[in-house]
């Protein structure tokens, strides 16, 4: 059996209770991304959550709403049919989802872009790794960056292939996510992002190099002030060397 837009379907039981029991959602509005076969699902819904599904897949849809139409019926279970990337979100407090792994990096930015108060979300492991990595290390890049900026990441448990149906070629890891305001003041958050984006883009080019090149972009005025006021050891670097402390200053330099 091969996957299907890239959906490997959880099916073990006892992960399922799991996951569902890292957090209290008795309650709480919980937006669950790709339900699959509703396993998740179910076992929000038993929590006392009131859940909010988005499926691409409108087969799936169809035995969705079979399952759970009693749910459905009493306000209990949202089910939006649209990609989770671009389609416009209700409000909710809490997300928990088996991602697809195809949009795992985009879905993650745009949640934090939008705001939670938690996520516990499963990730392709090497995906999580890269996640984790500290800033200064080679592993660092865009994500690890943008991520840890804005929020607080805790790997919680590491899956085998065996517990999904089809069973993906690589180990799953579930991680906790909490939002958080930035550890260094951000003057601007689009420039931050930019910036950011631009650097990890240029990773094999010093700050300096990746800086003159977004003269275009920002003024030629404004990058050479730039240039004079940063620390010759950050414009010497590359992005994989800097920490959040220097992005954030590299970006402000930018914003004032």
């Amino acid at each position: 059996m091969r996957a299907y837009r890239d959906q490997h379907f959880l099916t073990d039981p006892r992960i399922v209770a799991r996951i569902a029991d890292i957090l209290d959602i008795s309650g709480r509005i919980v937006l669950e991304i790709g339900p699959g076969a509703g396993i998740l699902t179910q076992a929000l819904l038993d929590r006392g959550a009131r859940v909010v599904s988005v499926e691409l897949d409108a087969n799936l849809i169809d035995k969705l709403s079979s399952r759970f139409a009693s749910e459905l019926a009493d306000g209990s279970l949202t089910i939006i049919h649209g990609d989770a990337v671009k389609v416009p979100l209700p409000p909710f407090e809490i997300v928990m989802a088996n991602l697809p792994y195809s949009i795992s990096s985009p879905i993650t930015f745009r949640l934090l872009d939008i705001g939670f108060e938690a996520a516990i979300l499963m990730y392709q492991k090497e995906f999580a790794d890269r996640m984790m990595a500290h800033p200064g290390t080679r592993e660092c890049g865009r994500l690890s960056i943008m991520l840890q900026t804005y929020a607080r990441a805790n790997r919680c448990f590491d899956l085998p292939p065996g517990a999904f149906s089809p069973p993906p070629a690589v180990r799953s890891t579930v991680m906790w996510i909490e939002p958080r305001e930035p550890l260094f003041a951000i003057e601007n958050r689009q420039i931050y992002e930019n910036i950011v984006r631009e650097l990890f883009t240029r990773r094999r080019k010093t700050v300096q190099s990746t800086l003159k090149a977004l003269a275009g972009t920002y003024g030629n005025e404004k990058i050479e002030t730039v240039l004079k006021d940063l620390d010759p050891e950050i414009l010497s670097s590359r992005p994989e060397a800097l920490y959040l402390e220097d992005f954030a200053t590299i970006s402000n330099r930018i914003s004032i």
